[in-house]
């Protein structure tokens, strides 16, 4: 059989319905291609025209249906008259104002009160002359808003502009971004030129003294009472039992006692600083009592980061978890990373009581030997001892209550340190009159 009797084999209708369902495909394909083509329009439309323009277009529409329906010359000069305003306000949305904007933040770190600035900077490498343009730049809750002047071939801009660095935090800044807009405000056209970038602003701390209470000063490590049958602190000789370790034979002491001497030796643990941070708001009179306590806290964890201890900056966590987020740990890394952290810290109304925060730091952190305590002027001397008593045995407690303006003051209850500090100066005499005690 012959293609063209195959061909002529096959009925007619059959034919046909193939057509069709060819036909039929690639109409399907072309409405769905020219539906996202639309749709992309439409969402390009709806992204400059603003809510008054969209009321001067419906309002073409509905003058020009009105005038022309019903012969009304007057409506069809108004809407026409809106069509052509319309028309205007498109046209300043011709253009880019610029090649290239950067923002560049030079210093992404600084002191709280500290001056801190952004450097705006744009370019126009290519042949057309941009600028004259809105160019603004988001800097927390507020925006900074300047004209880009005219930039003709190898021109730039550079400018600089204040961050406001009178509170402790962490300010987003940007992104950077052309607005181009009548002066009605029909329409409204923003093109994002950079990313957001994040300026820290740490709390102030002071220099204080090396935290020399609750440490040993030698390299192996604290010992403790605990025996062992291999450490480096030597505890004493006794005799020799199956199972002891015969390296640790002392032959001359064997030797004069006619029976197998072993060394004993005390278990060393390395020394670890624990500074806990209140984040309930009842223990604070007021922000300046929370902001001094935060600054506090930093500038003790600053100072063993320095030494090099070990150490431990815990924050009350959020109540109806489990027992583990009781407390939150900050990264201690490095002095960077733990002011970075203390930017983000605040008072939660959710946090749970100090007691239970300081039970819950003491059974995930091992081998603590000193831990200090810092909240505000507000919180009674109960909580203080309750969370105190929290501790094992054998860990030296302080407690740093803060009260701006305040006078200094220290004293001893019941076993717990209590340091008053009315100024940040105040914390470096309180510790190193405590390093002396101690």
């Amino acid at each position: 059989m012959t293609f063209a009797q195959t061909r002529t084999s096959i009925p007619e209708e059959a034919r046909k319905e193939g057509l069709l369902a060819v036909v039929i495909g690639r109409a399907v394909l072309r409405v769905a291609a020219a539906t996202s083509v639309v749709a992309g329009w439409s969402a390009a439309v709806r992204s400059v025209v603003t809510p008054l323009g969209w009321a001067v277009i419906a309002g073409a529409v509905v003058a020009l249906l009105i005038g022309y329906a019903w012969g009304w010359a007057e409506f069809i000069a108004i809407g026409w008259g809106l069509a052509v305003l319309v028309a205007a306000a498109s046209g300043w949305l011709v253009g880019r104002g610029a090649s290239t904007i950067d923002l560049v933040l030079p210093t992404p770190r600084v002191v709280v009160g500290e001056v801190a600035e952004a450097r705006l900077v744009a370019a126009n490498p290519d042949r057309r002359r941009f600028g004259g343009v809105q160019l603004e730049v988001p800097v927390g809750g507020r925006v900074v808003e300047r004209v880009l002047p005219g930039l003709p071939r190898g021109g730039a801009f550079d400018e600089q502009f204040r961050i406001p660095t009178d509170r402790r935090g962490v300010v987003p800044v940007g992104p950077a971004r052309t607005v181009r807009a009548d002066p009605i405000g029909l329409m409204r056209r923003e093109i994002v030129w950079s990313q957001v970038v994040e300026l820290h602003v740490h709390p102030r701390t002071i220099a204080i003294a090396p935290l020399s209470t609750g440490f040993i000063r030698d390299l192996e490590g604290t010992p403790t009472r605990d025996l062992t049958a291999s450490d480096i602190a030597f505890h004493a000789l006794r005799e020799y039992v199956p199972g002891d370790d015969r390296r640790f034979i002392h032959w001359k002491s064997s030797a004069k006692t006619g029976t197998f001497m072993v060394r004993q030796f005390e278990e060393t643990r390395r020394s670890r600083l624990m500074v806990l941070l209140d984040l309930e708001p009842g223990a604070y009179a007021d922000d300046a009592e929370f902001e001094l306590a935060v600054s506090a806290a930093a500038s003790i964890g600053a100072r063993a980061i320095r030494d090099a201890r070990t150490l431990s900056l815990v924050v009350s966590g959020r109540g109806g978890g489990s027992r583990g987020s009781a407390m939150r740990e900050l990264p201690t890394v490095s002095r960077d990373r733990l002011l970075d952290a203390l930017c983000l810290v605040e008072r939660d109304e959710t946090a749970v009581l100090l007691p239970d925060v300081t039970r819950a730091a003491a059974e995930v952190l091992p081998g603590v030997s000193l831990a200090i305590l810092v909240t505000g002027s507000a919180r009674g001397i109960a909580p203080l001892r309750a969370a105190a008593s929290r501790l094992p045995g054998g860990i030296d407690t302080m407690a740093v209550q803060c009260a701006p303006d305040g006078e200094p003051t220290a004293r001893t209850i019941a076993g717990l340190t209590l340091f008053g500090i009315g100024y940040l100066e105040d914390l470096r005499a309180m510790l190193a009159r405590s390093a002396s005690v101690g």
